[in-house]
């Protein structure tokens, strides 16, 4: 194999130069190469972030909206960093760039990684075939924008799950917040971060690179992160209202794994890592590649967006053995919007079709100090999608309209294990298929144009990803045949602003059938977790931002503080359960809060302190006999942005170093764990103090 630097650096050069070719070729025929800086007009392929605003608070029912320059000038590492101040997303960091991502209870207790939420860039699945998925390729320092569909409110991307989809924009040439940025920052652990973006448009042409280093040393003891991205888009428009826009990604990680600790060793020894992960060197290493192309077509009534993908992953992961897999994900998905009178009311149609493939080699082998032993699996992981769905909004009155929708799918899983191995003797093939239609109908009644109330009931499938299906112990790897995740949701909410208020409140209640629940064999081994159906389930909750203006013009020049805050409330439990009775679900906390105060000044000056509240910790088992505590932690960012585009800034965290459990590796009953509740290895322990600092160039 070779090194990830050796591919990226090959792979980057391939780009630079085709983007460098492309460009001279425009030039020669074109007028010369422009530079256009905060370009708000946007392109065919990618509207402006008004339009992308607008788009998404157009859907019936919960979304949010972030612009990157909300978060531009300060330590965006991590997309907890990028999506902390939005109500119902709940976000933790175990360490470097692996967290726990989780609306509405999606992969509740899924100890890694990623299920039951659509990840999308530009527009485009990043998911793998099977529905699983991680964060290792979304760098914030490529972002534009990140558009937040809760649940059923994803099925504009054709996403049915539990908790919907994430949707993270790059920026094109005409989106850039500078045609040129150079940006650099570091700060505690031993951490540096490089990142430059360079962006032309010529003519019909157009293109965009963006590049970022990180190195890290990290909080505790073997966490040493070392990641490469590299995003770029070029785009052409092919004729009036026809443009063609291509991504290209690298995206190369080595994350040293820590591991879990036990409950006072996460509050009294944070720093430490799990003896296991230090013997077997645990790490992850991964190389993705992905290509993609979006192009878009005007036509006399909407708009016709047909998107084409395919992503190669090679991950090398030495846990309790090692895993060593390498596949391709590959897709096509045109999808149609447009309105038009029905009878003289408006009415607004999305119409799509997606399919999907893809194939993993799942390679396993006893670890040696993170080096292969002898082998253990060998085993073929065959994933295909095909799907289609409707959504339709109609004004039957100026300012309601009545939102109907639904998405049929066919979703394959197949699993072939060759066996032959000592330690997996048997051959095992495994082949499901899910299918089902996912209805859903709402009202959204705007009576303002800045206010909205809706309401909508929808259904969701979760269909098991390969980390649910082939189980893994100490002794085997096992196909399970589960059932996919089935849930009706009914929500309601209102959004909006007036003068100094601004609102987003949402509440809804999920009553799922057959939820995926995990649970960890030994979380101090890092044995993935295993997976069962839980008859009946209940997720329900409050998504709540509020922020005001407390004052303007402070000092008589337009200066502004005003407070914001965030809640989200999450009542996730089993109901009658023949083991767990209606305990709650463990690995989420119940309510997490987040409180802001910003001072801005006309200047470029700002100071914003704010504290993250968890009055309660999550529970560690489904039996409910463990429960971590609770913490608050109080930060602080400042920093100014200069007229001549250079802007400094510092963000510091956790003041008090305070020591907390940010996550937990949920087991059945931490009582009956090898060595009862105090010898569980379960809990990631959150960072201590820390500050970063930084400087932007823009130009």
């Amino acid at each position: 194999m070779s090194s990830p630097t050796t591919r990226g650096g090959a792979l980057a050069l391939v780009l630079l130069s085709t983007t460098a070719v492309l460009a001279q070729q425009a030039d020669a025929t074109l007028s010369e190469l422009t530079v256009q800086g905060a370009v708000t007009a946007g392109s065919v392929t990618v509207p402006s972030v008004a339009e992308q605003r607008a788009a998404v608070n157009a859907t019936v029912g919960s979304v949010a909206f972030v612009d990157a320059a909300d978060f531009q000038n300060r330590y965006a590492n991590t997309l907890r960093d990028v999506l902390k101040d939005t109500p119902g997303v709940f976000v933790q960091e175990r360490y470097g760039q692996e967290m726990r991502l989780s609306v509405r209870g999606s992969g509740i207790a899924r100890g890694f990684h990623l299920r039951g939420l659509e990840l999308l860039q530009d527009g485009i699945p990043l998911n793998l075939a099977d529905g699983s998925g991680d964060f290792y390729q979304i760098d914030p320092l490529a972002l534009r924008s990140v558009e937040v569909y809760k649940g059923g409110n994803a099925l504009t991307f054709g996403a049915t799950t539990l908790g919907g989809a994430i949707n993270f924009v790059t920026p094109t040439a005409y989106t850039a917040l500078s045609p040129n940025i150079l940006r650099i920052d570091g700060g505690s652990f031993g951490t540096i971060r490089e990142n430059s973006q360079f962006s032309r448009i010529s003519g019909p042409a157009d293109f965009l690179i963006n590049g970022t280093l990180t190195n890290s040393d990290g909080y505790r003891d073997h966490e040493t992160q070392r990641t490469q991205n590299f995003n770029a888009n070029l785009g052409y428009r092919l004729a009036p209202g026809v443009e063609t826009r291509f991504y290209v990604g690298v995206y190369l990680t080595d994350q040293k794994l820590p591991g879990t600790l036990s409950l006072f060793n996460a509050l009294n020894n944070p720093t430490l890592a799990n003896p296991n992960a230090i013997t077997g060197n645990q790490s992850r290493k991964v190389e993705t590649e992905r290509i993609a192309n979006r192009t878009s077509f005007v036509l006399d009534v909407g708009k016709l967006d047909i998107d084409t993908w395919a992503i190669h992953k090679s991950l090398y992961h030495p846990i309790f053995q090692v895993i060593d897999q390498d596949g391709w994900t590959y897709g096509v998905a045109p999808r149609w919007a447009g309105t038009f009178d029905v009878g003289g009311y408006r009415n607004d149609t999305i119409l799509g079709l997606r399919a999907s493939a893809g194939i993993n080699s799942a390679l396993q082998f006893a670890n040696r100090a993170g080096q292969r032993n002898g082998q253990t699996l060998s085993a073929l992981q065959s994933a295909s999608n095909y799907e289609a769905y409707g959504e339709n909004r109609f004004w039957f009155l100026p300012d309601v309209a009545l939102m109907t929708g639904a998405k049929a799918f066919s979703s394959n899983r197949t699993y072939s294990n060759k066996g032959g191995f000592s330690a997996n003797p048997n051959v095992q093939f495994g082949n499901r298929t899910y299918e089902g239609i996912n209805p859903k109908i709402g009202l959204l009644w705007q009576p303002l144009p800045d206010i909205q109330v809706f309401g909508d009931i929808t259904r969701s499938r979760d269909v098991p990803d390969f980390s649910d299906l082939a189980q893994t112990n100490t002794l085997r790897t096992t196909f399970v045949p589960l059932e996919a995740q089935r849930a009706w949701t009914v929500e309601a909410g209102t959004r909006g602003r007036i003068d100094r208020l601004a609102w987003d409140v949402t509440l809804y209640r999920s009553e799922i059938r057959d939820e995926l629940i995990n649970f960890s064999i030994n979380p101090g081994l890092n044995i993935p977790a295993a997976t069962f159906n839980a008859p009946r389930t209940l997720h329900q909750g409050v998504e709540a931002a509020v922020s005001l203006d407390l004052a303007r013009d402070l000092t008589g020049i337009c200066d502004t503080l005003s407070v914001s805050q965030v809640w989200t409330h999450n009542d996730f439990r089993f109901v009658n359960d023949p083991l767990f009775g209606d305990n709650r679900i463990a690995g989420i906390s119940r309510d997490v809060l987040r409180t802001v105060l910003t001072y801005t000044h006309p200047s470029g000056f700002y100071l914003s302190p704010s504290l993250d509240w968890v009055p309660q910790g999550a529970f560690a088992d489904h039996a409910n006999t463990l429960q971590v505590p609770g913490y608050a932690l109080f930060n602080v960012q400042t920093g100014i942005d200069f007229k001549s585009g250079v802007s400094l800034f510092l963000d510091a965290r956790n003041l008090t170093d305070e020591r907390y459990v940010s996550d937990v590796s949920v087991v059945t009953n931490a009582r009956s764990a090898p060595g009862g509740a105090a010898g569980l290895a379960a809990f990631y322990p959150g960072s201590g103090r820390s500050v970063f600092g930084g400087i932007r160039a823009s130009f």
